[in-house]
């Protein structure tokens, strides 16, 4: 399995500048992975502490913060001397230990020349009103699902991912079917790793469809251990209005979806736990495409998904027969499914604002309106080969962008007023990553 991500880590131990860094991201989307698989590689020994499993080190930082009382502590308990330039310490799930966080800013300030990482999973990170939270004192980096890329890479198609990858425009038509079938498998699999690698072990599907529903039960039950106890009911009503709101052919939340007169104010908190825990991507609704495009938010007027497409199919109750084979009833939620894959791929890229517009009269809308390297640009999202697009063109006609999107299950080309570039290829159209040399194809 390989994670882009492993790049950016690699960015961080070369960085003379470097701090702690976080690895933020909802459960169940690779941090640990993650951390073991860049401690392995990248150093010549990896000192690994679970918090939430490790439950004699919870009281670590308790005694006091003094860089070397710690590191004599986790030497004691790992039986290993910590030579700091080629020891990663990594402390996993470290919102379950106390003070935890705070010690980062000593390792910071008083020790630099140890390599630590530490891991949150964001279901309480927002929630340590007690704790000292080490500002500027810490790197950050996201962790999200896997995006289409990954999970060709997973599934050993290398060569579709080189294609996408080095954006080889005459050779992705020629391999365009094979493309949307593997485009399929993700609607249905998506990016949870666990599901990713077993189903790339032996294509069961059912077996997935049980890791996707462990993984929804796991979140639900999180909502009762971490969120502040008086939220849980309005989180759990939220949570389940993800599919009924999705399902509409206007997407926008509706607060009404998930009881007869319910009002925004009695739902804020909860629609920001499940945001800030990354288990809900929100993009609000701006109106006007200008720069920056926060300035032309509406803060009470958005749309909210899942953190991935999978998960969602698995709430939606989607077989595979009905995805895979393309049924009416894969039609009827196919916009929903395709409008959620590509936030997700979008979303890869952290810092790129993603939201969407609609006029005064809400007739016409663009799915998804980005701020990307100081250009705005609309994307209009077609989940079939029908390109009719009424709502674009009138966008494009009043406002008249540099560039605009149309992604569709269609080959890549340029028209006069737009680009249509292929679903599948719509997460790296905007980035310029390139293959790991383990996945180097000869020519």
């Amino acid at each position: 399995m390989y994670r882009e991500k492993i790049k950016d880590l690699k960015a961080w131990k070369l960085n003379p500048n470097r701090k702690p860094l976080i690895i933020q991201g909802a459960r169940q989307v690779g941090k640990t992975w993650l951390i073991r698989e860049f401690g392995k590689t990248e150093f010549k020994q990896l000192i690994y502490v679970n918090f939430e499993h490790q439950v004699e080190l919870q009281n670590l930082f308790l005694q006091d913060l003094y860089i070397p009382r710690i590191i004599s502590a986790l030497e004691a308990f790992t039986l290993k001397k910590i030579i700091p330039e080629n020891t990663l310490i990594a402390f996993d799930e470290i919102q379950s230990a106390e003070k935890g966080l705070t010690s980062l800013k000593y390792f910071c300030e008083n020790a630099p020349e140890y390599y630590v990482i530490a891991s949150d999973s964001l279901l309480g990170m927002n929630l340590h009103n007690k704790v000292s939270f080490p500002v500027g004192k810490v790197d950050f980096l996201y962790l999200y699902p896997m995006n289409f890329y990954e999970f060709l890479l997973a599934l050993g198609e290398t060569g579709l991912a080189k294609i996408l990858e080095e954006k080889q425009w005459d050779i992705l038509s020629v391999f365009s079917n094979k493309f949307k079938e593997y485009l399929r498998y993700y609607f249905y699999v998506g990016g949870m790793p666990e599901a990713v690698a077993k189903f790339a072990e032996n294509r069961d599907w059912k077996r997935v469809r049980e890791i996707q529903n462990n993984i929804l039960t796991t979140y639900e039950s999180d909502f009762s251990k971490h969120a502040p106890i008086h939220e849980v009911p309005r989180i759990n009503l939220v949570w389940q209005s993800i599919p009924a709101q999705l399902g509409k052919e206007n997407k926008k939340f509706i607060y009404g979806v998930m009881r007869e007169g319910a009002r925004a104010k009695d739902f804020e908190m909860a629609i920001q736990w499940l945001t800030n825990s990354e288990l809900l991507l929100k993009t609000h609704k701006i109106s006007k495409p200008s720069m920056p495009l926060i300035a032309y938010q509406d803060i009470f007027t958005f749309k909210l998904y899942l953190n991935d497409v999978g998960l969602l199919a698995a709430k939606f109750d989607l077989d595979v027969k009905t995805i895979i084979g393309g049924s009416e009833i894969f039609t009827e939620f196919k916009g929903s499914l395709t409008e959620q894959f590509v936030i997700q791929q979008l979303t890869k890229r952290k810092n790129m604002p993603i939201f969407y517009w609609t006029n005064d009269k809400s007739t016409a809308e663009v799915d998804f309106v980005i701020q990307h390297e100081g250009e705005i640009i609309p994307i209009e999202v077609k989940a079939s080969e029908n390109l009719k697009a009424k709502s674009f063109k009138l966008f494009c006609e009043k406002f008249k962008p540099e560039n605009a999107i149309r992604t569709s299950l269609s080959d890549y080309r340029k028209e006069s007023w737009l680009t249509n570039v292929p679903l599948y290829i719509i997460g790296d159209y905007f980035t310029l990553n390139h293959l790991p040399p383990q996945f180097e194809i000869a020519t």
